[in-house]
């Protein structure tokens, strides 16, 4: 069976924007859209709602407004609309537990509204076994236009950034788009590496040439998957996140990972995902990886 795109919406500029991206995203995959509301009661006099069933009522056809645009957009899209009770961020990670991708509106670096910047957002990037993909009020249909590259960081060896790669390149291939793998390297203490890695960095000519090498290696069998996919490679020696956004001026997507482990204080999306996710301009998907 194949998973519905799922999109979260609060009403705001750049849920209805993640909404959209969404539908067009359903539409390429020929799967269904998904759209969820999470609510929680609370009396609104000033709206004349002092039930629950009567606020519930107001929710639905709020909600049911804010997506008619998009399913006279789209008349051959299956729209299903979700309005649960609950927690944004147990309704939002349940919700995504069965989609493909979920979809929600971003705001940004410094602004603590919305899903995403804050504390609700960070958890369900955290917590979700799925790919979560963020979305700024600003995205435009016509940002997904050829020659706009999907943008993808890779690290370690193939297994570890497997999850990631693939993600890319499937997006890649349903868009007719390019990928730009990205692989960023610092030079390390001298105790960082292993004796045995120490020797292949070595035989490989140096730091740069063992990265591009690392970076070739873990393309390998998804440029064999996906042959009519153009790649470009870009290593670099930098912060992971700084090279990530500085070459992603001119994408139609980014796509970085997050290990899918949770700490001892909770759920943590990692630096190179925060720093991605708060300061690019397009769309940034987080894939969670082991």
């Amino acid at each position: 069976m194949t998973l519905p795109v799922t999109a979260g919406v609060d009403g705001s500029e750049e849920s209805l924007a993640a909404l959209a991206w969404a539908a067009r995203e359903a539409v390429r995959r020929g799967t269904a859209l998904r759209v969820v509301h999470a609510w929680r009661w609370q009396e609104m006099e000033a709206a004349g709602v002092t039930d629950r069933e009567a606020q519930e009522r107001w929710v639905r056809d709020t909600v049911t407004r804010q997506v008619r645009p998009v399913v006279e957009r789209h008349p051959d899209l299956k729209v299903t609309l979700d309005v649960l009770e609950g927690h944004a961020v147990e309704t939002l990670v349940a919700a995504a537990a069965d989609a493909g991708v979920l979809v929600l509106g971003s705001r940004g670096h410094g602004r603590l509204v919305g899903f995403l910047v804050g504390s609700v957002g960070q958890q369900v990037i955290g917590e979700s076994s799925r790919p979560v993909v963020l979305v700024r009020a600003g995205d435009r249909a016509g940002d997904e236009a050829a020659g706009r590259e999907i943008v993808v960081g890779q690290h370690g060896g193939p297994q570890d950034s497997a999850d990631v790669l693939r993600f890319a390149f499937e997006t890649a291939a349903s868009r007719g788009a390019a990928v730009r793998a990205v692989r960023a390297w610092t030079l390390p203490p001298v105790f960082a590496y292993s004796p045995g890695s120490l020797k292949l960095m070595d035989e490989a000519g140096g730091p740069e040439p063992y990265e591009r090498e690392a970076l070739a290696e873990a393309l390998r069998p998804w440029r064999e998957r996906f042959p009519d996919v153009p790649v470009a490679e870009h290593v670099e020696m930098g912060s992971a996140g700084q090279v990530l956004l500085s070459v992603a001026g001119g994408a139609q997507l980014v796509v970085v990972g997050r290990r899918a482990t949770r700490s001892a204080v909770g759920a943590r999306i990692g630096s190179v995902a925060h720093g991605v996710v708060h300061h690019a301009d397009c769309p940034v998907a987080v894939v969670p990886h082991t």
